[in-house]
C-alpha cells in the first residue's frame, strides 16, 4: 500500500490478492487493509481440485474453517471465486468444466459460507471480457442474483485492442446487463506500457467515471507477460496520478454506508 501511495499520491481503497485452494484466510492482511481504509478482494483460485468435487462436498471441511475465519473478522471482504471461467486457460474454464458444474460449485461454496454465518462476504462473479471469435454466452455461467453481490470484469488495454473504454468493456457490459443489474467492479485491469498508455489511462478513468454501476477498479501492478506496473511508463503514471486525485477515487471505504 505504501508503494502504491508513493506512485499515485494517495492510498488505495481496493486491494486484490490471489488465494490458492487450501490456503488459510489472510485475516491479518485483510484487517490491516481495512484499518487503512481499503477493502480487499480475494481472488480464490481452486487449483488442485475440480469444481465437481467442490460441489459434491469434498472440500466442505476446508470451506467451513475458511468461512469461520471470515466471520470472526467481521468486516466486509469481497471474494471472487474461480474467475475467468469463460476462458479456456484455467482448469475450471470452458474446456474442463460445464456451465452447470460451475454454477453448482459456486452455489455450494456460497451456501457453506451462509450456513456458517459468514454473511460479511461480497460475492463477486468475475468473467474475462468477451473475446471476438471465441465468445461463449455468459448467462449460463451466472450463478443467479441470489448468489452474487457484485459482477467483476477482467480486461486489459493492449496494443491490439480498441483504444477506448467502450471498445474494451462495452460488449461484455451490454451482455451482462441482459441478465444482471448487480453493481460492477473492474477486478483486474491495466494498460500495456508504451506510447499509448497515457491515452489508455485516460480512457479507463473516463469510462469508470461515466459508468454509474461501476464501484471501482483494481490496477494489475505486476510484470507478467507484459510490464503492467504503473511506473513502467512515466507518462502513464503521471496521468494516473493526475486523474486519481479526484475525490471519487481513494476515499476511505469505512465511511461508506
Amino acid at each position: 500500500m505504501l508503494d502504491w501511495a508513493r506512485k499515485v499520491g494517495k492510498q488505495p481503497n481496493l486491494i486484490v490478492y490471489y488465494a490458492g485452494w487450501g490456503d488459510s484466510f489472510d485475516a491479518s492482511g485483510t484487517r490491516n487493509a481495512w484499518n487503512s481504509g481499503a477493502m480487499t478482494v480475494a481472488s480464490w483460485e481452486p487449483h488442485g481440485t475440480t469444481l465437481t468435487r467442490i460441489a459434491d462436498g469434498a472440500s466442505d471441511s476446508y470451506l467451513r474453517e475458511y468461512a469461520k475465519a471470515v466471520r470472526r473478522l467481521n468486516i466486509p471482504i469481497a471474494i471472487s471465486f474461480a474467475d475467468e471461467m469463460n476462458g479456456d486457460w484455467e482448469q475450471w474454464g470452458t474446456t474442463e468444466t460445464t456451465p452447470q458444474e460451475y454454477v453448482r460449485a459456486w452455489r455450494h461454496v456460497h451456501d457453506v459460507f451462509e450456513a456458517t454465518g459468514a454473511t460479511n462476504v461480497i460475492w463477486t462473479w468475475s468473467p474475462n471480457i468477451v473475446q471476438p471469435g471465441t465468445h461463449k454466452d455468459l448467462s449460463p455461467l451466472y450463478p443467479g442474483d441470489g448468489y452474487v453481490d457484485w459482477v467483476g470484469l477482467i480486461g486489459y488495454f493492449t496494443d491490439w485492442d480498441p483504444r477506448s473504454f467502450d471498445g474494451l468493456f462495452g460488449t461484455t457490459l451490454t451482455e451482462i446487463a441482459r441478465f444482471s443489474r448487480k453493481p460492477q467492479l473492474l477486478l483486474e485491469t491495466a494498460a500495456m506500457p508504451g506510447r499509448h498508455r497515457a491515452q489508455d489511462v485516460r480512457a479507463l478513468f473516463h469510462g469508470v467515471t461515466a459508468s454509474p454501476d461501476l464501484v471501482g477498479f483494481a490496477w494489475f501492478d505486476h510484470k507478467a507477460r507484459a510490464d503492467w506496473r504503473l511506473d513502467a511508463s512515466p507518462e502513464g503514471a503521471a496521468e494516473f496520478r493526475r486523474l486519481s486525485a479526484d475525490d471519487l477515487y481513494g476515499f476511505d471505504v469505512r465511511r461508506v454506508r
